[in-house]
């Protein structure tokens, strides 16, 4: 399985959670039970780590959300920024910008019309936080 496709994965289950609180790796597991579907370990990895830290992911999020409240952004945006942040934050063997680019994708196939836009100017104010090698 791709990064790309784990990332997907990981998505769906941060996604899932926001209309399901229960923890990530229950919605992984009952994935595997209703529909036989596996879920990668980096896929896990992504979602678990994101999970624990979402007060944080999310007050970046909002930090650089000019004029909109967390109730206001799309579920499929703020998943997917979620995910994207704790990759920049907490993965730093992955590159801001692959982040960065992963995460508009996604937002272009799951989301509405103007999510990746969206996506892409909260995300690339994170970014210019990081410190250089981050980057």
């Amino acid at each position: 399985m791709t990064r790309r496709e784990s990332r997907e994965q990981a998505f769906a289950l941060l996604f899932e959670k926001l209309f399901n609180d229960a923890p990530v790796t229950v919605l992984a597991e009952a994935a595997v039970e209703a529909r036989d579907a596996s879920t990668s370990g980096f896929a896990m990895q992504l979602a678990t780590g994101a999970e624990a830290h979402i007060e944080e992911l999310d007050a970046r999020i909002a930090a650089h959300a000019k004029n909109w409240s967390k109730e206001r952004i799309s579920r499929v945006a703020l998943s997917v920024m979620r995910l994207s942040v704790y990759e920049m934050l907490y993965e730093a063997d992955i590159p801001a910008s692959v982040s960065i680019n992963e995460a508009v994708e996604l937002a272009k196939i799951y989301g509405g019309e103007e999510d990746a836009t969206f996506v892409n100017g909260v995300l690339g104010g994170v970014a210019r936080e990081l410190p250089p090698e981050a980057e």
